[in-house]
Parts: structure tokens; sequence; C-alpha cells
């Protein structure tokens, strides 16, 4: 069902792409860092969905705590690299400090896919280059969008999902704002 919000942005923004970007935390008050970057996100995509909230174990790098995540979905005007700087002065904003590789981070902003774009830079790859491997990814992502096809793969979120093992992802609930 398209929101209210989705009919505004599109009369405000007619082409923008609609993007799907991947939220994930494991440090602090990790509910309160999901609601603060949605939130912020709010600046700059007009979301007009959000994922229930799953908890997922660690993923490259086991010895840390369990990570909550969603997935949100909305327009923007912004370009991709655009977004990405965006995303990365939020994840700033929210508390996030560099760290290793896969290690723990109170919050965490991926683009998924801006709408149907392939990208492939030094610096940003749309979309997603793991993404299909990905339970903690595809789980709420298949939630909001089940019949979304993947640009490369030419496989929907539904069928992507069926290919990975989802027995450590656990329904937590809805964000409530």
């Amino acid at each position: 069902m398209v929101s209210e919000q989705t009919h505004d942005a599109r009369r405000i923004m007619p082409h923008a792409p609609r993007v799907y970007l991947g939220l994930g935390t494991n440090l602090g008050d990790r509910w309160a860092n999901l609601l603060r970057a949605i939130e912020g996100l709010r600046a700059f995509v007009a979301v007009d969905a959000v994922s229930p909230v799953y908890e997922t174990e660690p993923w490259g790098y086991a010895n840390q705590p369990p990570f909550l995540n969603a997935v949100v979905t909305g327009l923007t005007a912004l370009s991709p690299h655009d977004l990405l700087s965006a995303l990365k002065q939020l994840e700033r904003d929210v508390g996030r400090r560099p760290t290793f590789r896969y290690g723990p981070r109170v919050i965490d902003l991926d683009i998924l896919f801006y709408g149907t774009l392939c990208l492939d830079g030094p610096d940003l790859t749309i979309p997603h280059p793991r993404l299909h491997e990905r339970a903690f990814v595809l789980v709420p992502l298949a939630h909001i969008a089940p019949d979304l096809l993947h640009p490369i793969l030419g496989t929907s979120m539904r069928a992507l999902l069926g290919n990975v093992d989802t027995s450590t992802v656990r329904l937590l609930g809805e964000v409530r704002e």
C-alpha cells in the first residue's frame, strides 16, 4: 500500500528514485539508535515504509553483541554519492566511530538499492554487493518488498530469501516512532 507521504513526495520529486536502506546496530541502546537513524533519514529520504526490527547474529566477526536490523524505503532527491555522504554523516551524528571491518557499531546505514541503478565504483557499489547472501538484510527487505527484483540477478527478494539460512534471525517487533 502506498502511503500518503509517497503521493506527496511524488508530487514534489516526480522522478525521484526509490531507495532501500539497511540499518544495523549492536552497541548502546539499540532501539534508540534505530529510532534516531530513521528520524534522521527523514531529512533527505521521504520514508514511506519501515520493516519490523529483527535481532540477528553478527556477520563477519562473531565475537560481538547481536545486532538489531531493519530496512526502510522511500524517495530521495539526492544523487547516489550525495546519499552516501548523508548516510555517513548521519552515522556520525548517531554516534558511530571508526572500528574494524565487520566490527561492532552504534549504527550502520547501507544503500541496498537506488531505483534500478547498477553502479560499481571505488567507493560505492549499488546494489549492495552482498545483500543476496545476508539473511539480516533479506528478511526485513522481503517483508516490505517481497516482489522487488534485484536488477543484476533478476530475482525477487522473496526468492533470494529462500536461498539463505534464516534460523538466527528473530523478529522483535515494529518500530514505534
